[in-house]
């Protein structure tokens, strides 16, 4: 049986200017400072006026004093403070003296911050109280507006059964906190976007009222961890996920929405890197080709797996052996290469324009973007600086209505029965065999970090970084999505 969905998209207008209500919320790494070359992002390459949210990233949880935590004050905190030098903390709020209307906020959290001290801290009422005080005495001492909670996951990696609820009692009590200033500080979150995770996750009813704002990590459905290639941000369903119907953006949308999220805290969060993986046989390089290996690392980021935009445009304008499909059912892009067997998923302007649309016909309060330092901020390969959140903005921006966009999902098990979409350009095959799946995770990433003055850079991963170097660092640090 073959369901026909429908997602309503915008006609380009020319460029649009984003409302005021409109969110455009873009995570800023801060261990971006240490990548080489080209790729190297600090606090002044941030356009003040291109997102109206930047979330500095990241803080940690101490598991001694169980209060909040500088992880690298080498770069976040000035000389007058211990093992200060670069001073990114008042840096990144300066931006405010540029553009009055922006909103910093610094978050806590990450992949590489894992659980088990968030679920202690969470489950006792005395370190939610001591969290809570030492939350509030940094945000107020550097100038932030608010708390950035990336929590990956309540009840998963290391957490513990009773984190769901004791989830709701944290940020109750953070709302009650952060409600005595005049105006009141600000709590987002960052939240998983599969429906599995999510359901062990988050009591969502319970967590309306003390969130501001829901960033739902549309991303990193699919990655290395897998022995397939696949999209790692796909706004449709393949043909063939009859395993994994809600690993899709829509999907994605309709869960939340059907958990009680309003629309008006609801910001769609959307990447600016690519998934790879190394091909099996290059014969094979559609989704679901055979691929037993991430792809190797790019000369930004340095992590395997996981390329930034950034090195994504830069490959395809370099690497004559490229190919790039646009996927008919997925309707997103990927590209595989015969130089050195890689395959790569990623969005472009055209799949973030049409997530940008979809975003603003559903009625949500805007978009988020992991992560502003891997976009062509130079730019290398584009016309303009910040290709890639520059037309999420100006798609936001424009008015609801317009063109329609057919998502086709097949969910027959009998697939051979079924009518395959062809991909627009370069054909592609896919295994003859159901390829063995598991169930997908951000790639992980290194917790150590550097300890003296940078001389050396080393590899960074893609999925919510946490560490960053404790003193003068010497290297940097791997990043994660």
């Amino acid at each position: 049986m073959k369901i026909l969905t429908v997602i309503v998209l915008g006609v380009v207008c020319g460029a649009a200017t984003a409302a005021a209500s409109d969110k455009i919320v873009c995570y800023f790494s801060s261990w971006a400072r240490y990548r080489p070359g080209l790729g190297m992002f600090d606090v002044e390459d941030i356009d003040p006026f291109l997102c109206t949210h930047i979330i500095f990233s990241f803080t940690g949880l101490s598991n001694q004093t169980w209060e909040i935590e500088v992880l690298d004050p080498w770069n976040e905190l000035c000389p007058d403070e211990e093992g200060g030098h670069y001073c990114a903390f008042k840096r990144t709020v300066g931006l405010k003296d540029l553009n009055q209307d922006l909103t910093v906020i610094v978050a806590i959290g990450g992949w590489n911050e894992g659980s088990e001290d968030y679920s202690m801290m969470a489950e006792d009422p005395r370190k939610r109280k001591t969290f809570i005080s030492s939350v509030v005495t940094l945000v107020k001492k550097y100038g932030f507006d608010g708390l950035d909670f990336d929590w990956e996951y309540p009840g998963a990696r290391g957490g513990g059964p009773r984190d769901k609820i004791n989830f709701v009692t944290l940020a109750r009590e953070l709302r009650e906190a952060f409600d005595k200033f005049t105006p009141p500080l600000l709590l987002s979150g960052a939240f998983a976007a599969g429906d599995d995770k999510a359901d062990d996750a988050y009591d969502i009813p319970n967590l309306v009222d003390s969130f501001d704002l829901f960033h739902i990590m549309a991303y990193d459905y699919h990655g290395a961890f897998e022995n397939f290639t696949h999209h790692n941000a796909p706004i449709c369903p393949h043909y063939k996920d009859t395993e994994f119907p809600c690993y899709n953006v829509k999907c994605t949308v309709e869960y939340y929405l059907s958990k009680g999220l309003p629309k008006e805290k609801f910001v769609l969060g959307t990447p600016t890197y690519g998934r790879t993986y190394t091909l099996d046989n290059i014969e094979e390089h559609g989704v679901y080709a055979p691929a037993q290996k991430a792809g190797h690392q790019g000369p930004y980021i340095r992590i395997d797996g996981t390329l930034g935009y950034n090195e994504i445009c830069e490959r395809l304008r370099d690497d004559l052996s490229c190919h790039v499909v646009h996927d008919p059912s997925l309707h997103e892009p990927y590209f595989y290469c015969s130089s050195d067997h890689i395959w790569a998923s990623y969005d472009d302007p055209d799949s973030l324009r049409l997530k940008a649309r979809f975003a603003k016909n559903s009625g949500l309060a805007g978009i988020m973007v992991w992560q502003i330092d891997t976009d062509d901020f130079i730019p290398e390969c584009s016309s303009r600086q910040f290709e890639l959140i520059n037309t999420l903005k100006e798609a936001f921006a424009e008015p609801a209505g317009g063109d329609l966009l057919e998502c086709d999902a097949i969910w027959t098990t009998a697939m051979s029965t079924t009518t395959t979409p062809e991909p627009t350009t370069t054909p592609t095959t896919t295994p003859t065999t159901t390829p063995t799946t598991t169930t997908p995770e951000p790639t992980t990433t290194p917790t150590t970090t550097p300890t003296t003055t940078p001389t050396t850079t080393t590899p960074e991963p893609t999925t919510t970084p946490t560490t960053t170097p404790t003193t003068t660092p010497t290297t940097t640090t791997p990043e994660p999505t």
